[in-house]
């Protein structure tokens, strides 16, 4: 097949790469042989190197297979950014087991359903979280909890104080009902211990997401695949032993686990990590660590733009600044790349295929409201309405992609797997054009997809949840434009005939199954809603009712944890 965006390529980028076929861990293994000393990962004040991230995670997973864990078991992750999650994440893989990574914002309901349905044995978290786990640990009986200490990485002031704090969280929790990862990582390392041969074929990662369809389902990833994506990224960023990822965007999520962690391991550079996003903690950590990259989604670069402070700091360490998940407008990306002096990098990716697939040139020609052109190895094409490729430029179609970082498939779904790849192909379910440049855009979203500041909404799982109120008779939500989250959710609801239901009682039912940012910001009652002639709601008629964005931010991004202060 032509392609036209190989033209577009950087100098030094090739089409092709090599993938060796390696686990996962080699990463971090490899860059550890290459240069112990460097600094691997930064959290508040203390540096590990690459020596010390290798020699805990070997322990822990030592540890681990003390404790029973076999290859393939599944060990589920609720921890925030943080050294912790680094060393478990390759302890995992070096046990011959698959990560889980899980989002801590997700409301318990979610948690269980996917623990459930992976069947997961264990499940690392720290006393933050130690209620939550109590809660899955009763309903899930089977499943064995380690809990870890975030002070253990922190400077002696922090440690201090988050000792205090972890030593009451602990409580939730009845001594001997759960591992101390502490324990675990003081397991004496067998003699000539060596990590799990593991195939690259098998699955080394499991993200639960809403994928193509909507519907929360297990997406599995292969040390091959992951591998793949990490050369990709590293040859498109030009990454090397020198560079300084700043990482706030969650590493339980696949555009944080490869950009920010797993391409940063194979080039051998530092990992500096925040666990949440906060704007006074991102500026303090850029003029303290000196970052070169930063990886990020429209919303946090909105909230930075809006810092009062924001001129006190010099922002010039920066040479790049991966943006994704959500449109990246002119106003924030010229706004940004003249007060740093660094590249803001549109791309898109999907879960399915690890994460970034396509993104402009870092040095090269940008096309604004282009996602790109795709990455070596990777292949586009536009499929017509007819279901037959389509190369003319411009033309509208489903975007399908073939790479060597596609997933294995949807866990134990093996008929939305078909569905989703077909003779080797991944059908996006976006609609969009190539120009003949090669550049993609995006001109549809997935289905009736919602991103609110870079969290995926999919109106379906609301609206379920919507009409088990027993007061509600019909039920739709569509994403509404914010200027700062990017788009809100709004929900119309019809009550039922003679019931009284208030927005407040609305809002307090959803927020016990929803998690935080998946919860209408806005809910507008109906006596009815509009409907085709077979009876599906006009969702575009919807849309068309809604007022333009106001210029002026008037609403943070819904639960997406984003600060506009420090």
């Amino acid at each position: 097949m032509e392609r036209p965006w190989l033209a577009q390529y950087d100098a030094g980028v090739a089409p092709s790469l090599e993938y060796p076929r390696v686990p996962l861990y080699h990463l971090l293994d490899d860059s550890a042989d290459r240069a112990p000393d460097r600094p691997c990962t930064l959290f508040f004040g203390q540096t590990l190197s690459y020596r010390r991230v290798r020699a805990l995670s070997d322990r822990l997973a030592a540890g681990l297979l003390a404790e029973g864990i076999h290859p393939g078991d599944r060990v589920a992750l609720l921890l925030p950014n943080s050294p912790l999650f680094v060393i478990a994440y390759y302890a995992i893989l070096k046990a011959g087991a698959v990560v889980m990574p899980l989002n801590p914002l997700a409301n318990r309901h979610e948690l269980a359903t996917q623990l459930q349905d992976a069947a997961a044995s264990l499940l690392i978290t720290i006393p933050r979280f130690a209620e939550v786990a109590a809660e899955l640990h009763q309903t899930l009986p089977n499943l064995r909890l380690a809990i870890g200490n975030l002070a253990t990485w922190m400077t002696l002031p922090l440690r201090l104080l988050m000792s205090f704090r972890e030593s009451r969280e602990r409580r939730a929790l009845p001594n001997g009902s759960y591992l101390r990862v502490e324990r675990l990582l003081a397991t004496p390392l067998p003699a000539h211990f060596q990590p799990y041969p593991a195939t690259p074929g098998c699955m080394a990662v499991l993200l639960y997401s809403g994928g193509t369809t909507g519907e929360a389902k297990g997406i599995m990833l292969s040390h091959a695949a992951c591998v793949a994506n990490a050369h990709q990224l590293r040859a498109w960023g030009d990454l090397g032993a020198e560079d300084r990822i700043l990482a706030v965007l969650p590493l339980f999520h696949g555009y944080g686990m490869s950009v920010n962690m797993n391409a940063v391991m194979l080039a051998g550079g530092s990992i500096v990590l925040l666990p949440r996003f906060n704007v006074g903690d991102v500026l303090r950590s850029i003029a303290l660590y000196l970052p070169t990259f930063f990886t990020g989604v429209p919303t946090m670069f909105a909230a930075l733009a809006d810092a009062p402070d924001l001129e006190r700091y010099d922002l010039r360490s920066l040479k790049g600044i991966f943006v994704g998940a959500a449109p990246l407008t002119p106003q924030i990306k010229q706004a940004f790349e003249a007060r740093s002096g660094a590249r803001m990098i549109e791309g898109y990716g999907l879960t399915e295929a690890v994460t970034a697939i396509m993104a402009n040139p870092y040095r090269g020609t940008h096309k604004i409201g282009s996602i790109g052109i795709p990455f070596p190895d990777v292949e586009v094409r536009i499929m017509g309405l007819d279901g037959k490729p389509d190369p003319t430029p411009g033309e509208l179609g489903e975007i399908v992609l073939r790479s060597p970082t596609l997933m294995l498939g949807y866990y134990n779904r093996p008929d939305l797997t078909r569905e989703a790849i077909v003779d080797g192909w991944l059908r996006s379910g976006d609609i969009g054009y190539l120009d003949e440049d090669g550049y993609c855009y995006i001109t549809d979203r997935k289905k009736d997809l919602i991103i609110v500041g870079g969290f995926n909404v999919f109106p379906r799982e609301v609206e379920q949840v919507l009409l088990r109120h027993p007061r509600v008779r019909d039920g739709v939500v569509i994403g509404i434009p914010d200027a700062y989250a990017g788009e809100r959710v709004k929900a119309y609801v019809v009550r039922e005939p003679g019931a009284t239901l208030t927005e407040a009682e609305l809002l307090a039912f959803l927020h016990k199954r929803l998690t935080s940012y998946k919860v209408p910001a806005l809910i507008e009652f109906r006596t009815e809603l509009p409907r085709t002639m077979i009876g599906k709601v006009l969702r575009r008629a919807l849309r068309e009712e809604q007022p333009q964005p106001a210029s002026e931010p008037d609403m943070l991004a819904v639960g997406a944890g984003i600060e506009r202060t420090g």
